[in-house]
């Protein structure tokens, strides 16, 4: 027996298919949304089902099973409508971000220890991935995570200080020049 062309598919069970999937859903844009992924799957899957005589078992055990998935989906996953929730929303306050520039955070980078600047660097600044970056240093990629997350603790601690007035950071235009040998500046 051959494949049934998909016109006469559809029209054939369109409408049981919507019915039993509005049956399981109860709510006609679900419902048609099942269906519809139900034709899709046949669409690019269909071809494979070897006895054509089954099509009609084929879509209603799919559109069980994309039934299935979506509410597994949706039990991990749960999605809130936002109409009634702006109550519960934090409060928009201007965050560090907005008042610190760039100048400021390389200077504060400037002062962490290097064994955690270097990752924030080729991280942030350079755009490495962890990978590349453990490459790049010769360590492993946990170690890299590690030390980017001490790292942007550090920093955070620094420039919250810098915002509080606590601590003044001065921004530096030009890396500072190493200190000569005998301890004397330049």
């Amino acid at each position: 027996m051959a494949a049934p062309d998909f016109e006469q598919l559809v029209d054939a069970h369109y409408a049981a298919l919507y019915r039993f999937a509005l049956s399981l859903a109860r709510s006609e844009p679900a419902a048609a949304d099942l269906t519809q992924q139900t034709f899709y799957l046949w669409a690019s899957r269909g071809h494979q089902l070897r006895d054509a005589a089954k099509v009609k078992s084929w879509l209603f055990t799919t559109l069980y099973r994309e039934f299935l998935s979506l509410h597994r989906r949706e039990s991990r996953f749960p999605q809130a409508d936002l109409e009634g929730e702006t109550a519960e929303l934090p409060a928009e306050g201007c965050s560090i971000a907005d008042s610190i520039d760039g100048a400021t955070v390389v200077a504060a980078l400037q002062q962490i220890d290097e064994v955690y600047r270097a990752p924030l660097t080729l991280f942030y600044l350079e755009e490495f991935s962890y990978r590349e970056i453990a490459v790049v240093l010769g360590v492993p990629a946990g170690t890299v995570m590690s030390r980017l997350s001490r790292g942007k603790a550090m920093l955070r601690k620094l420039l919250l200080q810098e915002s509080d007035g606590s601590r003044k950071i001065v921004p530096m235009a030009l890396p500072r020049p190493p200190k000569d040998a005998k301890g004397g500046g330049q």
